[in-house]
């Protein structure tokens, strides 16, 4: 899902961009504002875990590729803001030291895999979490969310490519939301195995303040 440099037209790319940088400077003013001892390490291991599965890619049609986000499930460890700085530093690292992403997509990029599963997927777990309750609510949230935002990553990364005038939106639409939603089954089923598995051996880290 990450998108070469060239692939967005000028608009795009520096509206993308603007966006982007008012987030994240907004998630790293809560977090400085919250950031606990125990929270410093989650952060590194989960960008370091992201970081690894994202490096597994499908190519996709159009020249874009599918991989596992991972945005929903660092929300669910740590809240949404100290999430989308985990997230943002991934894509930064791969667009520029790894060429995977383009620099002046960067902005788009972070959008589309970072900022709709950090803050979109981690409300949408939270609703779900609360509706259903217990540890079931937690699981059931997490698959849930993690499925539908990388989904909705896959249609604004179409919608950006179509806006671009790069390719058309009845190519880029099926061939993005359609692969991705079975890439999105891969993605809730890590996510749902993971959050399980600290469930059963550390569920105090599913307590850590969310930042």
């Amino acid at each position: 899902m990450h998108i070469p440099d060239g692939f967005l037209s000028t608009p795009i790319w520096v509206s993308m961009w603007v966006i982007a940088i008012l987030i994240v400077g907004y998630a790293v003013r809560r977090t400085n504002e919250k950031l606990g001892e125990r929270h410093v390490p989650m952060m590194g291991v989960l960008a370091a875990f992201i970081f690894a599965a994202q490096m597994l890619n499908t190519p996709v049609a159009g020249g874009t590729s599918g991989h596992m986000l991972g945005g929903v499930l660092s929300a669910i460890f740590l809240g949404p803001f100290a999430a989308t700085i985990v997230m943002s530093t991934v894509f930064a690292v791969q667009a520029i030291f790894f060429q995977d992403g383009g620099i002046t997509a960067l902005g788009a990029n972070i959008i589309n895999m970072g900022l709709i599963g950090t803050i979109v997927g981690y409300y949408m777990y939270r609703g779900i979490q609360k509706a259903v309750g217990g540890e079931k609510g937690i699981l059931i949230g997490a698959g849930v969310a993690a499925w539908i935002a990388l989904v909705l990553g896959a249609i604004s990364c179409a919608l950006m490519l179509w806006s671009s005038g790069v390719v058309p939106l009845g190519v880029a639409l099926p061939a993005m939301a359609g692969i991705h939603m079975f890439i999105g089954l891969i993605e809730a089923g890590i996510t749902v195995v993971v959050v399980g598995m600290v469930l059963k051996s550390r569920p105090d880290l599913l307590e850590l303040q969310k930042i």
